[in-house]
């Protein structure tokens, strides 16, 4: 979880400088100007895609590639490595879906396991009392608690970061749409 939240809030700062600098430039940057600047954002690697397409339709070979003979093609070498990047940004998720929904079996066995324990003892003690079985029952409940205290923090963060990764793939998508539309206009 604090992986993903150290990979979040950077993702974020980085993406934020990454369409900075690409919105703020006349001549569309190259590659390893905007890497250098924000590498961590998914989009450097998603304009990179297209980028490299671009140039390779140009035949220019120069830094600032000029017309396309086919802008699909640059789409969809974008939209390859933004699936490609939303597959990064998804990893451990699975790992967090499980914590989140196996923990509380995990713990409610414990908790069933703990309480046929205490009354098993209770049964060879051949004591009946609250004090007899208190003991027994209050360890068992400790394993519900651990249960739940590491699934409630899992779907917590889960959800949270499932938002996200959603949030970041959209942006992909339209910007696989702002960069196309640009190859087109100064294609005109």
């Amino acid at each position: 979880m604090f992986e993903k939240f150290k990979l979040f809030r950077l993702i974020e700062s980085h993406t934020r400088n990454f369409l900075k600098m690409f919105r703020s430039s006349a001549q569309k940057p190259d590659v390893a100007t905007l890497q250098a600047m924000a590498s961590e954002s998914p989009l450097v690697e998603v304009y990179g895609a297209g980028y490299r397409e671009w140039v390779r339709q140009s035949g220019t070979g120069n830094p600032h590639p000029g017309p396309v003979k086919n802008v699909q093609a640059v789409a969809v070498e974008m939209q390859l490595a933004a699936a490609d990047e939303t597959r990064r940004l998804e990893k451990w998720m699975p790992f967090l879906a499980t914590t989140a929904s196996v923990s509380p079996f995990i713990g409610l066995f414990g908790t069933v396991w703990g309480v046929m324990d205490a009354f098993s003892r209770l049964g060879e003690a051949g004591a009946t009392t609250i004090r007899a079985t208190a003991p027994g029952i209050a360890e068992a409940l400790i394993t519900t608690a651990a249960g739940l205290f590491a699934a409630i923090p899992a779907v917590i963060a889960y959800n949270h970061y499932l938002h996200r990764i959603r949030d970041f793939s959209t942006r992909m998508d339209n910007f696989v749409a702002e960069v196309v539309t640009h190859i087109e206009m100064a294609g005109q």
